[in-house]
Order: structure tokens, then sequence, then C-alpha cells
């Protein structure tokens, strides 16, 4: 079995910056982890000096992967500013009045992920409202809807897609490019592929937007008409790195009822107005649960709550996915209910929304 200590051992051959000392010596190893044959790790350098020593990054990858066992190498390049530097000005989101407008209202054109038609992002403000049980649905009822369907995990710190999927493999490395995970019929990408599941993440966040970066652009993501990203929860660095470095065809809002939960759903969407990504839509989780005993249903977080606000907020209400305990118990299992129970209810309200989603693309612009 390989060890930590076999991989230092091979990172200490690659001379560090400038011909002076090695990775190891210099401190510049972090995040270290080994799964099965694979293993990922951060290197640290300096932020100004970072495009100029990608090639020191794969050196790094080679030598481990020489290690016998070693299946796949994942190294990510992150850099952290000199604290006492001067922030660099925040761009307008306005064209300035005497220049010509741009076709993206000002803002830098974005590169497109190579092979995917078409990125949506899935959103909460909040952590705790079912927004990745509902990626994953949505994203099989895109599927169920004939649409090749491509799925992110962009939750680095938490990812929970590996288990919801029931996958336990690893990506694939051809070409020191990843493959992504088949599950469910869906190519998956996740930090939970890479990484063991109690290992917690403790990295900051240049490391994090570096491997989000990765995890976008340096997969085979073959072609796919849809790409669903899972966002992590908040308005933080991963959902602007995501807005800003690609042209989204849309965001769609998960909330919960209360008052509480759409207060915080509501800064999710105004952070994509902000940065000029149209929202597709809110979905209202956990609307009503309905007793598995007696039929009764209780609203027990209130209920249209999501469905005024978005009359307020004058965006679509996509619909209603009930707090049930099939959803649940599918989610913990691995094996989604779209996928599980095709035909049943909770399949149906969700392939109701993908169809929403889909004639909200379909009537916004290709791209943000």
């Amino acid at each position: 079995m390989v060890t930590e200590a076999d991989v230092k051992a091979k990172l200490a051959l690659v001379t560090g910056p400038d011909r002076q000392g090695d990775l190891v010596s210099l401190g510049m190893i972090e995040g270290l982890s080994i799964r099965g044959d694979r293993v990922t790790f951060v290197i640290r350098v300096p932020a100004a000096r970072a495009r100029e020593l990608e090639p020191m990054r794969q050196a790094a990858e080679q030598v481990v992967a020489e290690i016998p066992g070693i299946a796949g190498v994942t190294a990510v390049l992150t850099a952290e500013r000199d604290p006492n530097a001067k922030p660099p000005e925040i761009p307008s989101l306005k064209p300035a009045a005497a220049k010509k407008p741009t076709p993206h209202g000002g803002l830098k054109p974005k590169a497109p992920i190579a092979d995917v038609a078409a990125v949506i992002a899935v959103a909460s403000g909040k952590g705790g409202v079912g927004k990745s049980t509902t990626s994953v649905n949505l994203a099989l009822a895109l599927k169920a809807e004939g649409k090749r369907v491509g799925l992110l995990d962009a939750d680095i710190y938490g990812p929970s897609l590996p288990r919801m999927l029931g996958s336990t493999l690893r990506p694939e490395q051809v070409d020191k490019r990843m493959k992504p995970v088949e599950a469910q019929g869906l190519q998956v990408m996740s930090m939970g592929f890479l990484v063991d599941e109690a290992a917690p993440m403790v990295w900051r966040g240049p490391m994090v937007m570096s491997a989000l970066t990765q995890m976008m652009r340096e997969v085979d993501w073959g072609p796919l008409d849809v790409l669903v990203v899972d966002m992590p929860p908040g308005t933080g660095d991963a959902q602007l790195t995501l807005c800003q470095s690609v042209p989204l065809a849309g965001a769609v809002i998960v909330s919960t009822p209360q008052d509480i939960a759409l207060i915080d759903a509501r800064k999710g969407l105004n952070m994509f107005r902000k940065v000029e990504v149209p929202v597709l839509g809110i979905i209202e989780n956990m609307s009503y649960f309905l007793c598995p005993s007696c039929g009764d249903r209780s609203d027990i977080f209130g209920h249209g709550g999501a469905r005024e606000e978005a009359a307020k907020l004058g965006v679509p209400f996509l619909g209603e996915i009930p707090l049930h305990m099939e959803i649940r118990r599918n989610s913990d299992a691995g094996t989604p209910v779209v996928a599980s129970e095709p035909d049943g209810p909770h399949a149906g309200a969700y392939r109701a929304i993908a169809r929403g989603v889909l004639a909200q693309m379909a009537a916004e612009p290709a791209t943000a």
C-alpha cells in the first residue's frame, strides 16, 4: 500500500522555484490525500508566479505517477496573494458610457466548457434545503427528457453526490485529463471521488477555486446537452468563480417555504442577477408532508412561500417537491427516486420541473 511517506519521497525529487530546495523541504505541499490508487495534493506557490511554475506542477504529477500501484495523480497549483499587496480594482458590471456596449452587458466574455452545450447552476442561499437532492434528481429528470447530462459537485468542503448516486468509482486519468465517473447514466465529477468520505477538506479559498476550475476545465465531459452544477450554499468565492468564468444558461434556486430560508434564497437570486445570469426559476423543496400511515397533510415549514416569492421577484415558479420518506431514503441509499421509481409521483414532479427548466432555457439567450 502506498503511504504518504512514499509520495513525499518522490515529491522531494522535484526542485522548487529558482532551483532552491525541493517541494517538501520548502513546505509547498498541502492537502495530500491518498485514496486507493489515486493521489491528490496541492502545491502552494506565490501568486505572481503561478503561471510560470505550471511545469513544476506537471513534474510533481509525473514523479508521483511513477510509484508502483498508483493509477492517477491530481496536483492542484494554488496561489495566495501577498497580504500587503494592493487589492485589484473591482470592475463595474455596467459598461462605461463612452464605450460601445458588449454582448455580455460589459462583463468579460467567458470561455465555454469544451463539448458542453449549456451549464445551469442549482443554488440556494443556505444549507439544509435539499439542494443536492434536487440537483441529482433534476439531472436525472433532464436525462429522462432525452438530454445528455453531466453533474458537477462544486461543494468542495462537503461533497455528497458520490453517496447520493451510489458510486465509489474513481475518475480515470488519460493524458493528464480526468474522465468523469458514470453513475445512474450521468457523467459525474466530485471531490468526493478523489478523497476519503470522512477526510476533512482543510483548504484555503485559493485551493478551492483552483480545484473547482480544474474540475470544470480539465475533465473530458464529452458531448453534453446540459451540465448541472450543484453549488455550495451561500454566495461566496465558489459561486463567483463559476459565474465569472463560465457562460451560464441560467440558475435554479432551491428553497424551503419558511421565511428564514426565503430571505437567504433571495440573496442567492440577487447575486445571480448582479453577475447577469438569468434565473430560470425557484423550486419549493420540502413543500409539505404527507403522513405515510394516515395520509394527512402537514405544512411543516409552511407552504407556498417560494411561489409567492417567485411572483414578487418576477421569476418563474418551477414546482413543489414534498417532504417524503422515499425521497430521503433513496438519496441515502444511492438510488435517487427519479432513477429508482421513474413512474412514481415524485419522479413525475421532478420531470415537470425539468420540462420547466428546459422551457426557460429555450426562452433565454444561449448564454448569459
